[in-house]
Formats: structure tokens, C-alpha cells, sequence
């Protein structure tokens, strides 16, 4: 076979094992390391003699030490305290009430929450997993077409891959060799915009099609109290995701250091909110770790297909 054949073959068997249902990071290195095998194979060499296993070790050991992806876990720790103690069901629920007024206004509260959820966990499963549960349901429950709900939390749950401090980004600036701060700075602004364009849709959708989004019912909460939910589950927050964010982009500290902080101060958001329990710590951490790994074996997975 030629080079061009064996190419195509190697991505047409990643792409079935994929749709097979097998994990990603490790059909990358099952693909990386049979191909490679074949690459590197030099006729009466010993099976282990192999410079693809060399390969193979020296891109773990890479992925291990490299400085940048300290920043993964400590975000992603940040992200998994927020969604376990609840504040992203009250962020949901104050802010459906406080955009009753707007066409569609529970599903440009999904969109909202997603946006902000996103700048707090940057992965994107952890918040379609979340979203779907929370507000997809009460979507479906107030009248909302099945296809335009679903919609919604896909589109507000993929901005998690483009919003700072995507974990998407923390890996391609390893990968690339640039600045992580350069790269956030360059995704701030078009991933704000794609979350104003979606709720610029999901109304525009609406006005013209109100089926698609039934009217709320009014609420009798008073103004007042209404003032008060939004700025205890909107503001300690946003300001905790805006600190965190802007220490990195004006370069008062790096991801790493900017995460480490974040996710302290996440606990303390927790314990404010009476949300922190020792059950809800050991979930976070087990869900920290457990996407760390799969976060570092994609990584090594890639280098190594490549």
C-alpha cells in the first residue's frame, strides 16, 4: 500500500471505532501505535525495538510534566464545586424569573446560565450534562417544541469550548506553543457574541413563531425580592469568574495561579451558600480527576496519532 492508502485507512478505522462507541483518547493511541508500528517497522528488528513505543513514552512523560495543564484540573475542580452545590440551579431559576417579560425567556435563561456555567467549569460535557437535567425538562414542562429546547441547551452548552477558561484552549496552547493569555483574550469577545447571537435568535425565533415558546405565567414574586435573588446568585459569581478571568488577561497572574485561587474561592462560595458537604467534596474531586485523565490521555492520544 501506498502512503496516501495507508493514511486513509488509518483515519477511516478511527472514525468507525469512534461511532463503535470505543474511547477516543485511547483509539488514538491504539490507531497511533498500530500505524506507527507499521511506519517505524524495519525488517528482523525485535518486537519491542519499536521507535513508536519511544514515541509513546517520551509524549506521556511530555503530557505529565508540561506546566500549562496544572491550570486543568484546578478549573475544572472550580467548575464541578459550582454545579455540586447547587448555585447553578438557583443562577437557572432567578434568572427565568427575571427575564419573564422577554419572548422565550426560559430558554435565554439556559442560554445565560450556560454562558456563565461555561466560564466557570470550560468543558464542555459538564454543562450539557447539567443543563439537560436542569432546564431541558422545565423547558419541555412550559411548552417549549422539542426540537427548538433541544437546540438550546446544545448550542448554549457547546460555548464551554470557545468562552474562557476553556479547557479546549489550556490543550491547544500546549499543543501549538503559544500563549495561553493570548489565546484567552482571543476567544473572550467572539464567544460573548456567539452567546448574544444565540439569544438574539432564540427571540427573534419566538416573536415570529410564538408556538415554538409559550408565554410564561406571571410571577407574583415582588420587585424587591426579585432585586435580592439576582444579586445573591448572579453577582458572587460573576464577580468570582471575572476575577479569576481577568487576573489572567491583564497578566496579574497565570492560568495556574488564577485557577488555584478560583477554585479556593469557589469552596467559599459553597460554604456561603450552606451548599458544601463532605459528599459533595469527594464527588467533585472524583469527577476532577476522572476528567483530567481523560483530558491528558486525549492529549497523549493526539500527539501520538499524529
Amino acid at each position: 500500500m501506498t502512503d496516501p492508502q495507508v493514511a486513509m485507512l488509518q483515519m477511516g478505522l478511527l472514525l468507525v471505532m469512534i461511532l463503535l462507541g470505543f474511547p477516543i483518547a485511547f483509539t488514538l493511541v491504539a490507531m497511533g501505535l498500530g500505524f506507527g508500528f507499521y511506519a517505524y517497522f524495519q525488517p528482523g528488528q525485535a518486537l519491542f525495538d519499536n521507535n513508536i513505543f519511544d514515541l509513546l513514552v517520551n509524549q506521556t512523560y511530555s503530557v505529565v510534566s508540561n506546566n500549562v495543564l496544572v491550570a486543568v484540573p484546578l478549573f475544572l475542580f472550580m467548575g464541578y464545586i459550582i454545579e455540586r452545590a447547587n448555585i447553578v440551579d438557583r443562577l437557572f431559576f432567578t434568572l427565568n424569573i427575571a427575564a419573564r417579560r422577554i419572548p422565550a425567556s426560559m430558554a435565554i435563561a439556559a442560554l445565560a446560565t450556560c454562558a456563565l456555567f461555561s466560564t466557570a467549569v470550560g468543558i464542555i460535557g459538564a454543562v450539557v450534562t447539567l443543563m439537560g437535567l436542569l432546564a431541558y425538562p422545565a423547558l419541555l414542562k412550559a411548552g417549549y417544541q422539542t426540537e427548538f429546547a433541544s437546540g438550546v441547551i446544545c448550542a448554549g452548552g457547546c460555548l464551554g469550548i470557545l468562552i474562557p477558561p476553556s479547557i479546549m484552549l489550556i490543550v491547544y496552547s500546549a499543543t501549538a506553543g503559544v500563549s495561553v493569555v493570548q489565546a484567552y483574550a482571543a476567544a473572550m469577545i467572539p464567544g460573548m457574541m456567539l452567546a448574544g447571537m444565540y439569544m438574539v435568535y432564540v427571540v427573534g425565533r419566538a416573536m415570529i413563531n410564538p408556538k415554538l415558546a409559550p408565554k410564561p405565567p406571571k410571577s407574583d414574586i415582588p420587585t424587591k425580592q426579585l432585586l435580592w435573588m439576582v444579586f445573591t446568585s448572579f453577582l458572587p459569581l460573576f464577580i468570582l469568574i471575572m476575577a479569576v478571568l481577568g487576573a489572567i488577561l491583564m497578566g496579574l497572574a497565570t492560568p495556574t495561579e488564577a485557577a488555584s485561587v478560583g477554585a479556593f474561592f469557589s469552596l467559599l462560595l459553597a460554604a456561603a451558600y450552606r451548599s458544601l458537604s463532605w459528599q459533595r467534596l469527594k464527588e467533585s474531586v472524583y469527577l476532577t480527576v476522572r476528567t483530567s485523565a481523560m483530558v491528558c490521555w486525549l492529549f497523549v492520544g493526539s500527539w501520538t496519532f499524529s
